[in-house]
């Protein structure tokens, strides 16, 4: 099975609507530093304000935004405390920009369907 894979510009502007089925899904870190951004210059702050409130450079702050980062989800949520919101908040935003298409099920191959009791090891 081939990935198709999308290399765009990481600062290219990418409309708000989700991905058609031949257009592939968008990256959570641009989803979500989209969002961060938003919310900052919604609340009219600098760069630095939040940076400083959430513990990270501003430069570090900026790269999120950008999404060349992909901070960890305690970072995430430091920065998320500064903005007032919260990591759940966050991803909500994210969904409505970008929502998650479902996948279509794998047809079931009954040669490969196991015909007896399965066991399992943890």
């Amino acid at each position: 099975m081939a990935v198709q894979v999308n290399f765009r510009r990481m600062n290219a502007a990418v409309p708000e609507t989700s991905a058609t089925p031949d257009e592939p899904d968008r990256l959570w870190r641009d989803v979500v530093g989209e969002q961060i951004r938003r919310i900052r210059t919604d609340r009219g702050e600098r760069l630095s304000d939040v940076a400083e409130r959430a513990g990270v450079s501003p430069q570090y702050l900026s790269e999120i935004e950008r999404g060349v980062k992909d901070p960890s989800s305690e970072l995430l949520a430091a920065v998320a405390g500064a903005l007032e919101t919260t990591v759940g908040g966050l991803a909500r935003r994210a969904y409505r920009i970008a929502p998650v298409r479902p996948i279509a099920p794998r047809p079931v191959d009954a040669r490969r369907t196991p015909s007896g009791p399965v066991c399992l090891a943890a």
